[in-house]
């Protein structure tokens, strides 16, 4: 670690937008402790994501501390916990990603499949932020980045997912105010414009990435968004730039959370 780096949590941190903002943090020096699931999730092509990431990592000259572990999972949280102490004696951020985003109606989804949808990407976040919490009160401060969806605000054939998201954010307002005065700071990011290729947004068309991002808005530069942007905007969030910035949500796209969408292009 830098003399400026900080030790860091990303949650579903091995795969997709998770392992850009992995590779991203530890590009700027930071050490970081990201977990996943290597066996595929429900609607995710994301698997055995661990050796390529160490393996990136490496021809980099680069390091980070890889494991499997479940989000949803208390014990497998403490574990993680355990871990960057063990190793690095403090948890000055934690990047909540981990996500799973099966579509559907509240007529397709089953009871299984939404407890696991909410297990996920709802009580991870509350899992992950629960155990690490302490540790930043403890040691005067830290920050924390959520990483939501435009879904949040409810979208078409997302049901679950939608009500999954739209609690992250409510969960990072009423964790800012709360932790407003032990200077731990709780920011939202929201991917979006389409194009953004993940296990999850392969998932959903079958894995067929030539599927993928037909149509999409992309953002003001032009082209999509990529998992580099978002984990730009993450290491900003998770920087002492951004002291002052707590209960912000912060779009890396095309307006995901105001409503949108974004109108067509017009013929030149």
């Amino acid at each position: 670690m830098t003399a400026s780096g900080k030790i860091i949590l990303v949650s579903g941190g091995t795969f997709g937008i998770g392992r850009a903002i992995t590779l991203g943090l530890a590009r700027r020096g930071h050490s970081v402790v990201a977990f996943g699931l290597e066996a595929p999730q429900v609607s995710s092509t994301a698997r055995n994501a661990i050796p390529g990431l160490r393996e990136e990592l490496d021809r980099e000259g680069l390091s980070a501390e890889l494991m499997e572990a479940d989000v949803s999972d208390a014990d497998d949280v403490a574990r993680v916990i355990e871990r960057a102490l063990s190793r690095f004696g403090r948890i000055d951020g934690v990047v909540n990603n981990a996500a799973i985003g099966p579509l559907g109606t509240v007529l397709d989804t089953d009871e299984a499949l939404f407890d696991r949808i909410i297990a996920v990407n709802l009580k991870g976040p509350y899992l992950t932020s629960r155990a690490a919490i302490p540790h930043m009160i403890a040691q005067g401060g830290g920050s924390i980045v959520n990483i939501g969806s435009g879904a949040g605000w409810g979208k078409p054939n997302m049901a679950v997912y939608s009500a999954s998201k739209g609690g992250v954010v409510a969960l990072s307002a009423a964790m800012a105010y709360d932790f407003f005065h032990r200077r731990i700071r709780v920011n939202t990011v929201i991917p979006g414009g389409g194009g953004i290729v993940s296990g999850m947004s392969l998932g959903r068309v079958g894995g067929d990435a030539n599927r993928f991002g037909k149509g999409a808005p992309g953002t003001a530069a032009g082209r999509t968004a990529t998992g580099d942007d978002i984990a730009n905007v993450v290491a900003f969030l998770l920087s002492s730039e951004a002291e002052t910035l707590s209960g912000t949500v912060i779009d890396v796209g095309c307006f995901a959370q105001q409503g949108g969408p974004v109108p067509p292009k017009p013929a030149l």
